[in-house]
């Protein structure tokens, strides 16, 4: 799940238990100063409202702390069912207030609420627009023109507030995404296997290609992909998952140290592998050596049909160094290959 969703349910949590406990604070005064009951279920169900988003916001950080998929939609309905519990609380408070007192501020509040969360600047304008039309309308309705003043000034001061210093702060919110994402594409490693990305991989396959080795001019291009990934990852949960890739990552490590081979991981359960040979006879060993030791980490695979444990089918190709190749045709040659060794089902090495 991307930073800023999780972002978005950490200000979830914390502001639904602020306002749960204003709002609580709230329902005792009523009955307290003027015995008005309802007015006080009015400002209780508010706090309930808030306490079951701060419940709900609470299991959806942990389901995102084991790396469970969290659905956006459902993060921006709840902000949308926050924002409105705040919205309408702050209308019954500001609305039938006397003018000049605190409560009349309160459209200052509901408003720059938004400051909170990392939201479209599309939505953040909707929503600010939105609440200052409803909150003068209401004014309008109930309060006589003799002290509309005070309200509604109130109302533009804080949604002009809103809308110079929240735009402000969700463009710097935009930047710093987009720039982190720019840091980690132009990374060429991949943080969880430590393996290289298939960035590095597409660059590093043409240099292979046109600079072979002195005595070995035969280049071998191997796609390992895990057999089937996708059913452990349901099976076991993402968690066991990225420590699956991570042991992987560590067995390629070694495997590309100890025979001078490049490894990177080109897709979720995908790696592949470059290396020179003098004789493309040679090239169906690695991938043989390597069956062996994904066999020999013996991670349980009760899902898999081809073992008991986790499995990777190889196709390699093998072509002689030269400046004529395209790389695309000799990474289809390989993916071709691979096909050819999960049609053979699968935990098997296939060279073409």
């Amino acid at each position: 799940m991307e930073t800023a969703f999780k972002n978005n349910i950490s200000a979830l949590r914390w502001a639904n238990l602020v306002f749960f406990s204003l709002a609580a604070l709230f329902s005792i005064f009523p009955i307290i100063t003027e015995k008005a009951f309802i007015k006080a279920i009015f400002y209780l169900g508010s706090a309930v409202a808030a306490l079951t988003v701060f419940i709900i916001a609470t299991c959806l950080a942990r389901q995102s702390r084991n790396n469970q998929q969290i659905s956006k939609t459902f993060i921006y309905a709840l902000i949308l069912i926050y924002y409105l519990n705040v919205m309408f609380f702050g209308f019954y408070l500001a609305v039938w207030a006397e003018p000049g007192k605190i409560a009349g501020s309160f459209i200052g509040i509901f408003i720059c609420v938004l400051f909170l969360y990392n939201i479209s600047p599309l939505l953040y304008l909707s929503l600010t627009l939105i609440s200052l039309g409803l909150y003068i309308a209401a004014i309008i309705l109930v309060k006589t023109p003799a002290v509309w003043n005070y309200d509604i000034q109130n109302a533009f001061f804080a949604a002009a507030l809103s809308l110079i210093f929240g735009w402000q702060i969700i463009m710097n919110r935009i930047t710093m995404m987009s720039n982190a994402r720019k840091l980690r594409e132009g990374s060429t490693i991949d943080e969880l296997t430590n393996l290289k990305n298939r960035r590095d991989f597409m660059n590093t396959f043409q240099r292979f290609l046109v600079s072979p080795r002195q005595s070995e001019n035969i280049l071998c291009i191997a796609l390992v992909d895990i057999d089937y990934f996708k059913d452990y990852n349901d099976y076991y949960g993402h968690k066991k998952g990225d420590e699956c890739l991570r042991k992987i990552g560590a067995a390629l490590n070694t495997l590309s140290k100890a025979e001078s081979i490049y490894a990177a991981r080109v897709d979720g359960g995908k790696f592949a592998l470059l290396w020179h040979t003098a004789k493309s006879e040679n090239a169906g060993n690695v991938g043989s050596r390597l069956n062996q030791i994904i066999r020999d980490i013996n991670i349980p695979h009760e899902k898999s049909k081809a073992a008991s444990c986790i499995t990777v089918s190889i196709g390699i190709h093998a072509a002689i160094c030269n400046n004529s190749h395209d790389i695309k045709d000799l990474y289809s040659l390989a993916e071709k290959a691979l096909n050819t060794a999960k049609d053979n089902g699968r935990n098997c090495t296939v060279v073409n």
